[in-house]
């Protein structure tokens, strides 16, 4: 006997419903969302002491998925940051390096 796919299951408890019409995934992975949204990559030196910033803005996702995005920004680049009020802020001028890899990993960026 073959395990039955809980949509087809469903669908035979409500006939009138499709299988299809189930959602497949209610969670997005990190960074699945940001494919529609275009993210903005800005070199800074202001307020930062005299030390050149990389910022990442224009995300669209929570709050814990652009914490993720920057762990793999840091780990890719072998470099120090944080994700801060949506914002991934990235040490040095990394800005073609990080347009790169955030393109890399599925997400439309550009430098500005």
């Amino acid at each position: 006997m073959m395990q039955q796919d809980w949509r087809e299951a469903l669908g035979a408890l409500l006939p009138d419903t499709p299988a299809a019409d189930v959602p497949q995934d209610a969670e997005p992975a990190p960074g699945q969302e940001t494919e529609t949204a275009r993210l903005d990559v800005v070199v800074e030196r202001k307020g930062r002491g005299g030390k050149t910033a990389t910022i990442v803005a224009g995300f669209t996702v929570s709050d814990e998925a652009v914490a993720e995005i920057a762990s793999q920004l840091k780990r890719r680049l072998g470099t120090g940051g944080s994700a801060r009020g949506g914002e991934i802020l990235i040490q040095g001028d990394r800005a073609d390096a990080v347009v790169k890899a955030l393109t890399d990993m599925g997400m439309k960026a550009r430098r500005i």
